[in-house]
């Protein structure tokens, strides 16, 4: 009987945990505010999941509550329902909002260095790394001794044994 119990409460804690694991993105959306066209509505969280939310910052505006991520819904659907492309879509909202707003930034030349800055780095690196190596290598130059330096050496090693 007390297994039964542990079983059948593991079993609730699982489809709640299921629940509401698959529930919270969708509840992000309010019915009021999608297309009834369901290609529409499937392009609209296309151009949307592009889009950051600006109070989240991690997910789109798609996957957030936040009352501006859902303005930004609104705001995606009134470019739609005016004839606007995807793409012209998003430059409004990246124009007015900055490019942070787009979850893929576009390259431009502000962020031109930030692009570039990891290859530079890793250049930089590997040619610190060559000089350090080259400079390794011809360091190294080989000493020859005379025959007379040779036997001083013989007697100083013989005469520090005991």
């Amino acid at each position: 009987m007390h297994t039964l119990l542990g079983h059948l409460l593991a079993g609730l804690l699982t489809v709640l945990t299921v629940v509401s694991v698959l529930s919270g993105p969708a509840l992000a959306v309010d019915g009021d505010e999608m297309f009834a066209d369901p290609a529409r509505e499937a392009r609209a969280r296309d151009v949307g999941r592009q889009l950051r939310c600006l109070v989240c910052q991690n997910q789109s505006i798609f996957d957030s509550n936040s009352g501006l991520a859902k303005d930004l819904r609104v705001l995606v659907r009134t470019r739609m329902s005016e004839g606007d492309s995807d793409t012209e879509i998003l430059t409004y909202i990246a124009d007015r909002y900055g490019d942070y707003v787009l979850l893929q930034p576009r390259f431009s030349v502000r962020n031109a260095v930030l692009w570039a800055a990891p290859v530079l780095a890793l250049l930089l690196g590997l040619a610190m790394m060559a000089i350090y190596l080259k400079s390794r290598s011809t360091g190294r130059t080989e000493v020859r001794l005379t025959e007379d330096e040779r036997e001083a050496a013989r007697k100083l090693l013989q005469e520090g044994r005991p």
